[in-house]
């Protein structure tokens, strides 16, 4: 990558009707210029825009293009689909905006943008621009690293990497995990499936400065710009690439403590139990509330217990939550049993033992899907039960550690290390071993 790219970001997918407005004038072809409040639909193939005129293509695409200070603003953007947070956003953007009448009465909205552009709005998103600036500089590469080694796995031949999930086994095992949606029509989503990317909202000139700051940076190991990958709290210790994805190392996707102080690899169920169970010193375990206002989105502040946690589930609630996310019925629930972990703790593999059906699912996400109505905050999590009088379960305790993935950087405690004093390269260097900083562009 040798030039700053355009991306193409999808901000709505399949929706029935898109409303906002223009701020300034924006051209679609040889139609006369529009502004001031839209609502689009479409029919089949046909989109319909109504603005400040009425423009009617017999065609599947429209691009709205507008001057250098123009915007447009999309009113009821989804933001967190399927998580707990998940709410409408009103939103506004830069660049153009593309409609694509996918066919079936609904449309797919599009926002091209240049990526130093598209990055202002990720840090922004993903945490608070507030946040200490070597935190947001720091961020600012991780994200554009992430994105470039997105977009050239999409340009390779590949059986698996354009498929949504990847899975495995028999009728007893599922093994399932989730990269970069299949995004046919655009780059890359505005939702934490890809990178959180909310607009122009909350992009303050510090943000824009640490983008600046690092402008054309990418994280680099083996002359190849890393998968960089990142989450919110990792509870401790950082996880493995290859607990959460496909079962090929990369070496700055390794396992780290989130501290200056080293922590050894979970390896059984009794470390497991010792490490969740307690509350070690680390950097995500910050319970300043200042700093954290500081730091995360409001929604994000909801969720308060993050570097530890606990879910109590009566038995005939998990029963249902498992089969209405994993569409088997287990009959009674007898067991939930840890059979593969990462050295962060994080259960890759588990098995669910029922009256009807024993299955082992995995990978990470998986099992945090099959056993909350959302997501749970981690799989680094362990498993006590309470019997009832006839000895079946009556009901299930998770106590978890750490929210996300737990691989590669730590967003709450790169924003502490940040609060302390260490540098954008420093934090970079600590999450990431062995990488580079090279500026590309």
């Amino acid at each position: 990558m040798n030039r700053e790219p355009i991306i193409r970001v999808g901000i709505a997918e399949r929706c029935r009707t898109l409303e906002g407005r223009f701020n300034g004038a924006f051209h679609a072809g040889a139609e006369p210029p529009v502004s001031g409040p839209f609502a689009f639909r479409a029919e089949g193939d046909v989109i319909i825009a109504a603005g400040s005129g009425t423009v009617k293509v017999p065609r599947r695409e429209i691009r709205f293009t507008g001057g250098a200070d123009a915007t447009f603003t999309v009113i009821g953007v989804t933001i967190g689909v399927n998580f707990h947070w998940e709410r409408k956003q009103e939103q506004s953007f830069k660049g153009d905006l593309t409609l694509i009448a996918q066919g079936d009465g609904t449309l797919t909205a599009i926002n091209e943008v240049p990526l130093e552009t598209y990055l202002a709005s990720v840090i922004s998103s993903e945490m608070k621009a507030t946040a200490p600036v070597e935190f947001l500089k720091a961020h600012a590469v991780t994200s554009r690293s992430w994105l470039a080694a997105m977009l050239e796995r999409g340009q390779r031949p590949s059986n698996h990497s354009a498929a949504p999930t990847c899975a495995t086994g028999t009728d007893s095992e599922i093994i399932r995990w989730y990269d970069r949606e299949d995004h046919e029509l655009f780059d890359v989503c505005a939702d934490d499936h890809c990178q959180r990317y909310h607009g122009l909202d909350g992009v303050t000139e510090t943000a824009a400065a640490a983008v600046q700051a690092t402008q054309g940076q990418f994280l680099v190991y083996g002359n190849k710009i890393c998968d960089a990958r990142y989450y919110k709290a990792c509870g401790g210790l950082t996880e493995n690439f290859e607990t959460a994805w496909e079962d090929t190392p990369r070496p700055y996707l390794a396992s780290v403590a989130d501290s200056a102080s080293a922590y050894p690899p979970i390896r059984t169920e009794e470390d497991a139990q010792r490490w969740i169970l307690s509350a070690p010193h680390a950097w995500c375990n910050t319970a300043d509330r200042e700093l954290l206002r500081q730091i995360l989105p409001a929604f994000d502040q909801e969720t308060r217990d993050f570097f530890r946690w606990r879910v109590k589930y009566e038995r005939r609630e998990l029963e249902e939550i498992l089969r209405e996310k994993s569409g088997i019925d287990f009959g009674t629930l007898r067991n939930l049993v840890s059979l593969t972990r990462g050295p962060s703790g994080r259960i890759s593999r588990l098995r669910i033992e029922g009256s009807k059906a024993t299955v082992t699912v995995g990978k990470e996400l998986e099992i945090r899907r099959w056993l909350s109505r959302s997501h749970l905050l981690s799989s680094a999590f362990v498993i006590s039960t309470e019997a009832g009088s006839d000895g079946i379960p009556a009901r299930f305790v998770i106590n978890g550690a750490g929210w996300g993935h737990g691989v590669g950087l730590c967003q709450i405690g790169a924003a502490v290390m940040a609060a302390k004093g260490f540098s954008a390269e420093e934090i970079l260097r600590h999450y990431f071993r062995g990488v580079e900083l090279k500026k590309l562009y």
